[in-house]
């Protein structure tokens, strides 16, 4: 469903996720975590994928959902909403202040998020270092940051 995902975004020629990098990730040696949603007949209709993040101002761990997505045909049925509202208890068992994550600015999911009362933080931009300009900064790494 991963690759579903990013072909909706338009991205699909960007998505190289392999099934063994994802069961590393969520089995060998956890670093992220998933909850999957179902049909009634036990087939996947979607997934958020998500991991820890830490806030300094409220001194809590706080949860980032990487992706949350439902199949096209499941859309409307409440996949998505199960699936997020299994993160805020998550969030709320653990004592975390925060649920947060990024979409594209086209995504029609933004109205089904305002209804659930999520609102966009517009004075936090997003920064990202990839490929050349990520290794040109590992270059700068003195001997006793490594």
């Amino acid at each position: 469903m991963v690759h579903e995902l990013a072909d909706y975004e338009r991205a699909a020629d960007q998505c190289h996720l392999t099934a063994g990098q994802l069961s590393g990730v969520l089995f060998d040696e956890p670093t992220v975590f998933g909850h999957v949603a179902v049909d009634e007949d036990d087939v996947p209709v979607g997934f958020a994928l998500w991991f820890l993040n830490f806030s300094t101002w409220t001194g809590t761990s706080g949860i980032h959902l990487e992706d949350l997505y439902v199949r096209p045909g499941a859309r409307g049925t409440g996949a998505g909403g199960a699936l997020l509202a299994a993160l805020a208890e998550i969030c709320v068992r653990r004592g975390y202040q925060r649920l947060e994550w990024v979409m594209l600015d086209w995504n029609p999911a933004a109205q089904f998020y305002a209804a659930i009362g999520a609102t966009v933080t517009d004075d936090w931009l997003p920064y990202r270092l990839t490929g050349d300009a990520l290794r040109r900064l590992a270059e700068r790494a003195t001997p006793v940051n490594r």
